[in-house]
């Protein structure tokens, strides 16, 4: 005979069992995960290839003292535009003036004394001619007229040395370009051994110079050979592209042994001075011809210990899972090389609560916002 406590655990259990049927047919009665999906699209990507490179300007000049004196007032603002022959710094000038004027009055005396010879050999020649004059004077007045022009010609030298010390006393630009900051205040002695007073460099054009190995200088020469050389850009600190295109213009005449790479050189315009010599950049070479590859959203990729992989949906709406291969990244669109077709309809958002085999309710994912040219 059942106790009541048998009663009460059958009753129990069969509650239990009640309930775990009504949950199992709530869950036979779910409806399929709902999912975004887009179809693969076949687009036109160009291929490309970043390297790390790094500005150089086409004319450096470091500006130095080259005659010993006080420094004079500075004659422009750290980082000024400046021209060529413009006066950026000066030096006291008196000493040197005052060494011109002694040269110069050393020339007038030199000159005087070759008139006075040129005379005196004059006279002695026409006596000469007269039989009242001896051969030994008018030699004696013909080296005299030589010495006399000899010294001319020196003192014309040292007033020339003189007005070149003098000269040096303006520090001008040799080249036009941007100037840096000043190392020495106005008030200090200066000599040429002072070292480097202020640098100007020449900011446009600019070059980039950037680091390319064999394999791929040989695999860039071949796709040269066989059309349009690459276009030529930059990747700038944060992330943006530099709006100018460069030209490649040089490749090193050797090979570094150490990285068995090849110097490579572009030439940017950089008109509005946002290159500056020194600066790291990242140069991108990209084909001039697009090829048409597949691409998916990035998103719609994931990774595990096989590979790269994504879900497709079928014509019942069935999950299947596909590996892929993948390729380049570009305005947030990822390429396929291989396990996927065109037109192909690709889960990009939902795969968290999918898995292969899965029948899902797929709707098509809004068109992405227009992306900046990358």
């Amino acid at each position: 005979m059942r106790g009541p406590r048998s009663k009460v655990v059958t009753l129990l259990a069969a509650g239990w069992i009640s309930a775990w049927g009504a949950a199992g047919a709530l869950a036979q009665q779910a409806p399929p995960p709902a999912v975004l999906v887009q179809p693969a699209q076949s687009t036109a990507i160009a291929d490309q290839a970043e390297f790390i490179g790094r500005a150089q300007a086409v004319d450096r000049v470091d500006l130095r003292a080259r005659v010993k004196g006080f420094l004079g007032p500075r004659k422009f603002k750290d980082g000024d535009p400046v021209k060529k022959d413009q006066v950026v710094f000066t030096i006291e000038p008196e000493t040197y003036q005052a060494a011109v004027d002694q040269r110069v009055a050393q020339r007038d005396a030199a000159q005087a004394a070759l008139t006075n010879a040129d005379l005196q050999l004059q006279r002695a020649t026409e006596l000469l001619r007269s039989n009242t004059g001896t051969q030994q004077t008018y030699d004696q007045r013909l080296s005299e007229q030589l010495q006399a022009k000899a010294q001319l010609e020196d003192a014309k030298a040292q007033l020339r040395d003189a007005e070149i010390q003098l000269s040096y006393t303006e520090i001008k630009s040799p080249i036009d370009g941007r100037i840096g900051r000043a190392a020495v205040s106005p008030g200090n002695l200066v000599s040429p051994d002072s070292g480097v007073l202020a640098t100007v460099v020449s900011e446009s054009p600019i070059r980039v110079l950037f680091p390319v190995t064999q394999r791929e200088l040989l695999e860039a020469k071949r796709d040269a050979s066989a059309g349009d050389p690459p276009i030529v850009r930059l990747r700038l600190a944060d992330g943006s592209l530099y709006k100018e295109k460069g030209q490649l213009d040089f490749i090193d005449v050797t090979v570094d042994p150490k990285t068995d790479g090849q110097i490579v050189r572009a030439v940017f315009d950089n008109k509005d001075g946002v290159l500056t010599d020194g600066q790291t950049v990242r140069v991108v070479l990209e084909e001039s011809k697009p090829q048409s590859v597949i691409a998916v959203p990035q998103q719609a990729v994931a990774i595990d210990q096989t590979g790269p992989y994504l879900f497709v949906v079928d014509d019942k709406n069935v999950v299947q899972l596909r590996r892929v291969k993948t390729g380049i990244v570009r305005n947030g669109l990822l390429v396929i090389s291989e396990g996927l077709k065109p037109g192909e309809k690709v889960i990009v958002q939902g795969q968290q609560r999918v898995r292969a085999g899965m029948t899902v309710a797929p709707t098509p994912a809004p068109a992405p916002p227009a992306r900046p040219q990358q």
